[in-house]
């Protein structure tokens, strides 16, 4: 299937889709350090369009796409976040939704935070995907079931032309492991010298010390160092922090499961917010594939 994946970041949908099999043909993103990413590991174009005021519909017309993949940004509906649901952001799930309707290719898929579905946006889109003919799949998936070492939950909502509602449903929850994947696992033929590992938290109220036993929470746009005066939460796998790793920013990718192979450029806080804010690309692999396999 011919695919284009709309506010693609740096490719992490995108490279799912394509280990997956499917043919990406075009990317579009108005986020300059991201297109830069991208442009560095994908052959197929990237677009700069600010999708909110750009109408592209005729341009992806002539791309003859199967499939319209993307995650809008998702800053407004996040629980980290001040959840404006009227915000710009939420609006752009909004345009997500106006394109696929107006290009009508057979199948879309949109990622977001799990915490869209307390939107009213959220609602919108969906009447708007109905009414362009969709039967959706929706439903929030857990990356550390996909064999992601990560806890990162998000909600995907998956359209075909003609079908009935929940028609994917059963393939997307049959395919999952019954055991989330390690650190320690994933990363068994990678140098990780650690047992325990910081991640800074939105808020001092959670943990912040895992055990490599253990998946991680969800990976941020910021990486930083343990503070000198870090209070160990009660939850923390260790109060020694001579034992605690704090991961670079290339062990931030293989978390999001970006191969070793993908390059990232630009400054260290651009790649950063590049890395957290990417779909990682074993959870977008599996959704990928269950599409694949759909009959």
């Amino acid at each position: 299937m011919r695919v284009v994946d709309l506010f693609s970041g740096c490719g992490g949908m995108s490279l799912g889709f394509q280990n997956a099999g499917f043919q990406i043909v075009a990317a579009y993103d108005y986020w300059q350090p991201a297109i830069d990413i991208y442009q560095r590991n994908f052959q197929h174009p990237i677009y700069k369009k600010d999708l909110s005021t750009e109408n592209i519909a005729p341009e992806l017309h002539d791309l003859h796409p199967d499939m319209i993949i993307g995650g809008p940004p998702c800053q407004d509906f996040s629980i980290a976040g001040k959840r404006e649901f009227r915000g710009k952001r939420a609006n752009l799930t909004l345009k997500y939704g106006q394109i696929v309707s107006e290009v009508c290719p057979q199948w879309f898929v949109m990622e977001n935070v799990y915490n869209i579905e307390k939107s009213p946006v959220f609602e919108e889109v969906l009447a708007i995907f109905k009414s362009a003919g969709y039967g959706i799949t929706k439903h929030v998936l857990d990356a550390s079931y996909m064999g992601v070492p990560q806890m990162r939950r998000r909600y995907f909502v998956i359209g075909k032309l003609g079908e009935n509602d929940d028609f994917l449903l059963e393939r997307l929850l049959s395919g999952l492991s019954k055991e989330r994947m390690t650190v320690r696992k994933y990363f068994e033929d990678k140098p990780l010298d650690a047992e325990y590992i910081y991640q800074h938290p939105r808020t001092y109220k959670r943990r912040a010390i895992f055990s490599v036993d253990e998946p991680l929470s969800t990976i941020r746009s910021v990486n930083r160092p343990i503070p000198a005066n870090y209070v160990i939460h009660p939850a923390d796998k260790t109060s020694d922090l001579s034992k605690v790793h704090v991961l670079t920013t290339k062990e931030r990718s293989y978390i999001q499961s970006f191969p070793e192979s993908f390059e990232f450029v630009g400054t260290t806080s651009s790649v950063e917010q590049a890395i957290g804010n990417a779909v990682p690309v074993k959870m977008a692999e599996y959704v990928a594939t269950c599409i694949a396999h759909y009959k």
